[in-house]
């Protein structure tokens, strides 16, 4: 993999690049839809491509571990083939879902025990099972296997599950050096920085993936639940530290106002469950604000969906239209839905990249913030 730097904005630490993989290249700023199961929740491929214009999808380690499993991922001849997504995707370690199953799991040094939250069987993720598992799903670029921290955390813990992660970290790049890819392409692992919302350890975990001189980094242990002060704060410290000829991946982040603020800090890659999971229950994001498709207010406006039009479906549908179909169950509301928040999402990141290259994201990022947020 490599990453080529392209244009820097003059007023902040802003950039656009581009990522080179096996499978095509991405071009940064970029957003990432997430495909939990091996699947974007209600959109298909051809849809992501055509209309959405994503660049590159995420896949999810523990989901497609437990579901369909790594044997008919292997025969399959990886997620690509299996999917029919022929395009970049990116594999996340297993670390957020063993912090999110805080009740049903247990952290040692050699691993992470967990129950399965489909049939309650148990199993043990390593780091080195964690990039043997990548390895079999494909993914262009893997993650390495980190506790993600919670908030709040006590200082000692979060140094301690730092340090581990670093231990982790050392055990995942030996994994990698010692197998290859399976798939006749190349995979990039990528370290996570941890350390809660410590200025010190932050720093130190910073410090410490950086000499690991991967080909790119990933901040994590950040958007859950924390304050954005605290958010971009850390942010801002992180990339101070991470090398600039990498991409910095800023994992499970996060509303349009969050992704434009830490863009102008240096970040390069997003992704966040939020544009499909909101969607899903009749929230759309706009140039304008939120829409809550649910309201009465859109039973009799047949306007279109969003008249600055991100994509296809909002022209070709009327809000009333919308609307109806949520409050009748249909699920075409859920899939219009989440074609127009991923297609809305992508075109953010993209004027944020024209921006950038004309030289006013700054000016331009202020004047869309306030308004990003805003309930319409």
């Amino acid at each position: 993999m490599d990453f080529i730097a392209g244009h820097q904005d003059p007023h902040s630490k802003a950039r656009t690049g581009t990522i080179i993989t096996d499978h095509g290249a991405i071009q940064t700023p970029i957003f990432m839809p997430v495909g939990t199961a091996g699947t974007v929740k209600a959109v298909h491929q051809h849809e992501l491509k055509n209309d959405i214009k994503a660049q590159i999808i995420l896949g999810n380690t523990y989901h497609l571990y437990l579901r369909p499993g790594l044997e008919v991922l292997e025969k399959a001849g990886g997620l690509h083939k299996f999917n029919g997504w022929d395009r970049p995707i990116l594999t996340d370690s297993g670390g957020y879902q063993v912090y999110s199953l805080a009740g049903t799991r247990k952290i040692k040094e050699e691993g992470v025990k967990f129950q399965s939250h489909v049939d309650g069987s148990y199993h043990v993720f390593t780091p080195e099972y964690a990039i043997d598992i990548q390895r079999i799903i494909g993914g262009d670029i893997i993650m390495a296997f980190d506790e993600c921290t919670p908030f709040p955390c006590e200082y000692e813990y979060a140094k301690k599950s730092m340090q581990m992660t670093h231990r982790w970290l050392q055990r995942c790049v030996d994994r990698m050096r010692e197998t290859e890819s399976k798939y006749n392409y190349s995979q990039a692992l990528f370290p996570i920085v941890q350390g809660s919302v410590y200025k010190d350890l932050r720093t130190q975990s910073a410090e410490k993936i950086a000499s690991f001189d991967m080909p790119g980094n990933a901040i994590g242990g950040l958007s859950v639940g924390e304050p954005d002060e605290d958010l971009y704060g850390m942010t801002e410290l992180v990339c101070a530290i991470l090398p600039k000829d990498k991409p910095r991946y800023l994992m499970g982040v996060g509303t349009p106002a969050n992704i434009l603020e830490c863009i102008a800090l240096g970040i390069d890659m997003f992704d966040c469950v939020m544009p499909t999971r909101n969607a899903r229950h009749g929230m759309l994001f706009t140039r304008n604000g939120i829409m809550n498709m649910k309201n009465a207010k859109w039973k009799d406006d047949f306007s279109p969906l969003d008249e600055s039009g991100t994509s296809y479906v909002d022209s070709f549908y009327s809000k009333a239209y919308v609307r109806h179909l949520f409050h009748t169950g249909e699920i075409l509301g859920m899939q219009i839905a989440s074609i127009h928040n991923l297609a809305f999402y992508l075109w953010l990141v993209g004027e944020a990249r024209n921006q950038i290259e004309k030289g006013t994201f700054t000016s331009w990022k202020n004047s869309m913030v306030p308004k990003l947020s805003q309930k319409i």
